[in-house]
């Protein structure tokens, strides 16, 4: 006789679902998607003087206003600020998907073993999780931007510390309330090593809130990145990054160059509201208290 496993996460099984949930789902999808395409669609416009703004682009008109030649205007530096806007969204994903990866490949195997095994692993992991939690997620990644540096792996490893506990927290606690469900204990009495258990009874079981989770993530890592190159930290200058593009668009803003200040912050609030979106969307089918 083989432990039974459980049928499907809750979340897999949900069919029903109110109005504004799909509202929510589907402009945060739309939004989303919008952003991938714009990242991909980026280097069609390199040539407009994007990024690094070679010897070729410097004779490129200052604050130059929008028009057809240059759709969102130019910067005081003599960038594109269309194509900086654009290419600001694939350095955005860029930095993004790899600090919420990184949180997720260490929070969740972390939680796994924390909340399976408990004992003086579990005590630990939480004392130091714990501790990681309770700093403000900005203040931990500007510290960690001046000790790591600047670049787009080192600006992802100074947003995802702030994000493993959040992992870590969701995983280990609901590791702790399944495994003591039946088929966990039976398939421990056919022999099941804890890997086996890990990995085919409890991993699908647990991670319900881990996509809610990631999406949320990603919106804040968003807010985080442009923070820091607000700050003149996480890239280098010459990165196109929404952040970073504020930070020098706001000299010229009381000038009446308004356009370097209001493209790089439209875009910004708009990946942020789309990936929310979809987070609140995901969550109504996750969490049971939001279903009607």
């Amino acid at each position: 006789m083989t432990p039974t496993k459980l049928p499907l996460p809750r979340f897999l099984r949900f069919k029903g679902h109110s109005s504004l949930s799909m509202i929510m789902m589907w402009v945060g999808i739309a939004i989303t998607l919008l952003f991938v395409l714009i990242a991909f669609l980026a280097p069609v416009f390199q040539s407009w003087g994007w990024v690094q703004n070679p010897k070729e682009f410097l004779n490129n008109p200052v604050h130059e206003a929008p028009s057809l030649s240059y759709l969102f205007g130019t910067s005081r530096q003599g960038y594109d600020v269309f194509s900086r806007t654009l290419f600001g969204s694939q350095v955005a994903w860029q930095v993004v998907i790899l600090a919420t990866a990184l949180s997720l490949l260490i929070g969740v195997p972390l939680g796994l073993l924390s909340g399976y095994l408990g004992g003086r692993l579990d005590r630990i992991l939480l004392f130091f999780m714990d501790t990681i939690y309770t700093l403000p997620g900005l203040l931990l990644s500007i510290t960690l931007a001046f000790v790591v540096g600047r670049g787009i792996f080192n600006a992802a490893i100074a947003l995802s510390i702030s994000y493993i506990p959040q992992y870590y927290r969701v995983v280990r606690n609901h590791t702790v309330s399944v495994k003591t469900e039946l088929f966990i204990e039976a398939a421990q009495a056919m022999g099941a090593s804890t890997w086996e258990v890990l990995s085919k009874y409890l991993f699908l079981n647990v991670i319900q809130s881990v996509p809610v989770l990631f999406t949320l993530n990603a919106a804040d890592a968003i807010l985080t990145l442009g923070g820091l190159g607000f700050l003149g930290l996480g890239l280098p200058e010459e990165t196109a990054e929404w952040g970073h593009d504020l930070r020098q668009a706001l000299e010229a803003l009381p000038t009446g160059i308004w356009w370097t200040t209001l493209f790089p912050g439209l875009a910004l609030t708009l990946m942020v509201v789309g990936l929310s979106l979809l987070g609140e969307g995901l969550n109504e089918f996750v969490n049971p208290k939001f279903r009607q």
